[in-house]
């Protein structure tokens, strides 16, 4: 399995980059992307939502009317749960939502969405640049280029690169990441997934271990 090598200008180089079979073109297992996705997004929560119970509430704890006679309900308090501005029964309460799962199944999803990308042609190789300064008006004719404009984009840099993340930085559809960075959500979210030339081999190594 090859890609071309595409140049800024989204022309062919002439070159090739050879794609591990176990990485780019395995049979997609959806319910393992289904659980690193959900991980990533519980992993998101903050978790502090927090409602007060009966116990909690600042309010009087006279009884408001007498235990029997009355032909109704009993009452306690006014901080009982049936009362407006009463406690909450069962309400939420701080927690951590973050779960754990295992290097092989994380592995597995990763390959599960590069192989569907592979299967839709989403994938693409572009050679290793860098730019002399930050600038968005270089990364965007590189955009043009590839005719990536107002598509979702993930470019995967083989190593720490500050002036390509900053010239990417103010655009709202395009991501930019390290190869080791990367999690299935990454993956998932990105409608086209942009390779550099150097990443490629260092991302399958990585995907192995």
């Amino acid at each position: 399995m090859e890609l071309v090598v595409l140049n800024t200008s989204g022309k062919e180089t002439g070159r090739k980059v050879t794609l591990d079979e176990t990485v780019f073109g395995i049979e997609p297992n959806q319910h393992a992307v289904y659980l690193e996705v959900k991980q990533y997004l519980a992993a998101q929560r903050q978790g502090t939502h927090k409602a007060k119970e009966r116990s909690e509430i600042t309010a009087s704890t006279k009884k408001l009317k007498k235990q029997k006679g009355s032909g109704s309900a009993r009452y306690g308090d006014i901080k009982s749960p049936t009362f407006r501005g009463g406690g909450r029964v069962f309400g939420p309460k701080p927690r951590d939502y973050r779960f754990k799962l295992n290097k092989a199944l994380k592995r597995l999803a990763k390959k599960s969405v590069l192989s569907q990308k592979m299967r839709d042609n989403s994938i693409k190789v572009l050679e290793d640049m860098s730019f002399a300064a930050p600038k968005t008006k270089d990364f965007i004719n590189v955009l043009s280029a590839l005719e990536l404009n107002g598509k979702k984009s993930l470019f995967v840099l083989p190593e720490a690169n500050k002036n390509v993340y900053l010239s990417s930085r103010n655009l709202p559809k395009t991501k930019v990441m390290n190869f080791n960075e990367i999690s299935s959500y990454d993956l998932v979210n990105a409608g086209e997934i942009i390779f550099f030339e150097g990443a490629v081999e260092k991302f399958q190594e990585n995907l192995k271990k």
